[in-house]
């Protein structure tokens, strides 16, 4: 039940890596932070205190995670945005440099995937709560104290406002704003 921690990770004493993890080079992992199990935690992710990574999860490389986030068994934060341009008779990928920015007090459900920024971060804003089965492209914006509920689809470079609800099967178009308080109805 062996986990692989970089030399140069920063594990808090009080912090807890469960057995099969992987924690990349210089990572930092706050006070009474828990890897569950099966984690795989990219060179250079931050982890905030008292968060709890579930079982299976994924962060990729420069992913930052605030104080008291939650994050379920099968998430994956970080993964390259759907960035593609057509060139030449076919599609040639744009390079996803950006980081995923997860405030305090966020929690983010199975098998959520959250894709990096193309150049800027994806940011989900503090006390944001997201279901299971969502997908958030690569440089959204979501704003502090939001709702997104199961099966949710964030499209590109849109910026959702405070306090916003988007209810289940909502599917929201790419370089949209939405501004605080908005509710989305489901479907």
């Amino acid at each position: 039940f062996r986990s692989v921690v970089a030399a140069s990770a920063q594990i808090d004493a009080s912090a807890h890596v469960g057995p099969f993890c992987h924690v990349g080079e210089k990572v930092q992992v706050g006070a009474r932070s828990v890897l569950q199990g099966g984690n795989h935690v990219g060179e250079n992710c931050v982890i905030g205190e008292d968060a709890n990574l579930f079982p299976g999860v994924t962060l990729y490389p420069l992913t930052q995670v605030g104080r008291r986030v939650r994050i379920h068994a099968g998430a994956v934060i970080g993964a390259d945005g759907f960035g593609y341009v057509f060139d030449a008779g076919m599609h040639r990928k744009v390079p996803q440099a950006g980081v995923v920015i997860i405030h305090d007090d966020v929690e983010i459900g199975a098998n959520v995937t959250i894709d990096r920024g193309a150049l800027g971060p994806t940011i989900i804003g503090r006390g944001t709560k997201i279901d299971n089965l969502v997908q958030i492209a690569h440089n959204v914006t979501i704003g502090e104290h939001c709702l997104v509920v199961a099966q949710v689809g964030v499209a590109g470079s849109t910026r959702i406002g405070k306090y916003t609800t988007l209810a289940g099967q909502v599917g929201v178009a790419g370089h949209l704003k939405l501004g605080d308080k908005v509710i989305v109805a489901a479907q």
